[in-house]
């Protein structure tokens, strides 16, 4: 469906995008993370033929984003981190409008509207004027003109940016929907909704590609130790110490996180791999006077995974010092 082949885009003597290549199979919700900068918004213009390429390439379903820009657009519904509104036009004058400045045939306008505003739903406020609009609804007719035409991939730049979190569970829903009929390409910053909405994962840093799978394959292949969540009361100095002198532990993290309501503070225990170290680390918080809460295995979270391929790990920079 999507093919990226050694992608980059120089702008004097900076790579925004750094040979970049990644496949997008048909029917995936693929979502596109990075940090500020990392060039992930500067891949979407590529890839929706907005940007020429410095070098390199990409093919929507087939078509050469080069050589066949104009039916790769074909192809794409794409809505940019900045909406493209009219404030001052009615949402269906406004989407008929990008229906007719996509080419759509005057027989098939009235269906594309239509099936594109009850996809968003947007059907009890269409003859209102987009200036009037909430932010959650003004995002859902940027939804909607992207899928003027009933494109096959779509691609989304931050979608949720700005809304609250009742219209973040609103536009995240309607994604998902949309994802049963279409390849999605979802860029944001918010990790959750990548964890809840997508099939894999693409991270980007400084236009470079760093990782490529799902989730799970991702928390497989940077699990490098075994790791226990604990809730401990006590001094945290004195259990961390106890902690590290369990034969198979490798390394103690306190995080920030702490039980308001009995006082203990939570660590992660890093352990050989092979070993199962929970009996020993319980009895040696009871030898050392201090209250055992909770404890449970402990899995990398996207969040987690982000950090450390991003280099931003304060985990990471812990388990180093």
């Amino acid at each position: 469906m999507i093919e990226v082949e050694n992608l980059r885009k120089v702008y004097g003597s900076t790579a925004a995008v750094d040979d970049v290549s990644f496949k997008v199979e048909r029917g995936d919700i693929l979502g596109f993370l990075g940090p500020n900068a990392a060039g992930k918004t500067t891949t979407l213009r590529m890839l929706t033929c907005y940007l020429p390429p410095t070098s390199g390439t990409a093919r929507i379903e087939g078509f050469d984003i080069f050589h066949d820009s104009l039916k790769v657009r074909k192809k794409i519904g794409y809505l940019p981190e900045n909406v493209p509104l009219y404030q001052d036009m009615r949402i269906r004058d406004y989407l008929d409008f990008v229906a007719r400045a996509k080419n759509i045939d005057a027989a098939d306008r009235k269906a594309s509207l239509n099936k594109a505003i009850g996809q968003c739903g947007l059907g009890d406020v269409e003859n209102g004027i987009i200036s009037q609009l909430s932010k959650g609804y003004r995002q859902r007719v940027g939804l909607a003109q992207a899928l003027i035409g009933e494109p096959e991939v779509l691609m989304l730049d931050e979608p949720t940016t700005g809304l609250d979190p009742r219209q973040i569970s609103e536009i995240r829903d309607l994604i998902k929907e949309l994802g049963q009929g279409h390849t999605v390409i979802l860029s944001t910053h918010i990790l959750p909704e990548v964890s809840m909405i997508c099939d894999r994962v693409i991270i980007i840093n400084k236009g470079k590609l760093v990782a490529s799978d799902s989730v799970e394959g991702l928390t497989r292949s940077l699990t490098k130790s075994q790791m226990t969540q604990i809730n401990v009361k006590g001094d945290p100095d004195g259990i961390k110490k106890i902690l590290k002198e369990v034969p198979g532990v490798l390394a103690v993290d306190k995080k920030h996180e702490m039980d308001l309501a009995g006082g203990g503070n939570v660590y992660v225990v890093h352990s050989n791999i092979d070993s199962d170290v929970r009996e020993e680390i319980a009895r040696a918080i009871v030898r050392g006077g201090f209250g055992l809460h909770e404890m449970r295995p402990y899995s990398l979270s996207l969040e987690d995974i982000f950090l450390m391929l991003t280099n931003e790990s304060p985990v990471e920079r812990r388990r180093l010092n």
